[in-house]
């Protein structure tokens, strides 16, 4: 195992500082960057075929450490997702100026066909690896559709919740109202509880003035009846309602 590991690591290296290989083409038809469409087809296959091993063997963490083949590994591996299983290469091309090259690998899988960007910058080291899949017409707007759906459903879901929110400020004020009715309500019932007895206290001491005078008109009443000249040595004992009719049928 160990030594698969080396054997493909080397490869990659090889693969990925292709400088000497491209400049060891036919110097007639080397571009300003040193490197033929021979060249660089076959260095673009060359990397296809390391990342998908590197995939397939589940060996992504031994390249964690390296940027730009860690990112191919996981555009690579997203994009299988839609692609199914691979097939076969259908097509290439290359795109080469003096700021370096892109080289464009065109596959077929068995749900979506994609295509393989591969970077290279004016010194001829890798930048970059992009797996782009490749959707119908259909698909692309039915995408754009449910974009567009979830975006726009979004605002509004937000935009309500914004609208009840502020249409709870209504009730702010009567909730206050009613916290600070119940707060004056707790603080005067003791007064009026407080205040009872005194009333009551009141009430009978009118009652009881009312019986006092009461007593004494009997009294002095009495005592003239009976030619008295004070009305000392009388004792009240009870006041009785006295029978009416009796009264009447004397008068």
């Amino acid at each position: 195992m160990k030594k698969r590991l080396l054997v493909l690591g080397m490869a990659i290296i090889c693969i990925f500082g292709m400088t000497a290989c491209g400049k060891a083409a036919d110097d007639t038809a080397a571009n300003a960057l040193g490197i033929t469409e021979e060249g660089a087809i076959n260095y673009a296959d060359q990397v296809l075929d390391s990342v998908r091993t590197i995939v397939d063997q589940n060996m992504q963490e031994q390249y964690a450490g390296d940027a730009v083949v860690s990112a191919a590994l996981t555009s690579w591996t997203s994009a299988m997702e839609d692609i199914g299983e691979f097939k076969s290469i259908t097509d290439h091309e290359v795109i080469v100026d003096k700021d370096g090259a892109t080289i464009n690998v065109m596959i077929e899988g068995t749900e979506h066909n994609a295509v393989v960007e591969i970077l290279l910058d004016g010194e001829l080291t890798l930048t970059g690896i992009t797996t782009n899949v490749q959707y119908s017409f259909g698909e692309l707007m039915e995408k754009a559709a449910l974009n567009t759906i979830l975006g726009m459903g979004t605002v509004f879901v937000v935009l309500i919740l914004i609208s009840l929110l502020i249409s709870c400020f209504v009730f702010i004020p009567r909730i206050q109202a009613a916290l600070t009715r119940k707060k004056d309500e707790d603080t005067t019932e003791p007064e009026a509880v407080a205040a009872a007895p005194v009333s009551t206290a009141a009430a009978v001491t009118e009652d009881l003035t009312d019986d006092y005078e009461l007593v004494a008109v009997i009294a002095a009443a009495i005592a003239a009846s009976e030619g008295a000249a004070s009305t000392d040595g009388f004792v009240v004992r009870s006041i009785r309602r006295a029978n009416t009719s009796k009264w009447k049928a004397n008068y």
